[in-house]
């Protein structure tokens, strides 16, 4: 039975870690093991900012609400709108309240009113 050699495989598997690392300061770009070390801790940090993302966009609608809510009503809070919202039977996703709260302030403005009746009924 002939030799195989894993010349190609290797090759490959290289380029792929350094094709990876392109953009990267120094040995970090084309040398393989240094290359491979940075690849796999971006990947690291990769996974973990998917989840943190949302995190993230979830915490700035819920700003962007709350800074609408209280320039339409200086005596509502976020908290209490959103109860609001709850009681009314209103199921808008905090996403499209602060893009609404954005772009369509006066439909937004609506839906505080709403919210508010609901409070006081």
């Amino acid at each position: 039975m002939s030799r195989v050699k894993g010349g190609t495989t290797t090759h490959a598997r290289h380029k792929k870690v350094i094709k990876a690392a392109k953009g990267y300061y120094g040995r970090r770009k084309n040398t393989f093991k240094v290359a491979r070390q940075a690849v796999d801790k971006a990947n690291q940090y990769a996974t973990r900012d998917r989840k943190n993302r949302k995190r993230n966009f979830r915490a700035l609608w819920i700003q962007r609400i709350n800074a609408a809510v209280r320039a339409h009503d200086e005596s509502l809070t976020y908290s209490r709108f959103i109860n609001g919202l709850t009681l009314a039977g209103i199921e808008v996703d905090r996403k499209v309240l602060a893009d609404l709260a954005v772009h369509e302030p006066d439909a937004f403005g609506a839906i505080v009113d709403q919210a508010k009746g609901a409070l006081a009924a």
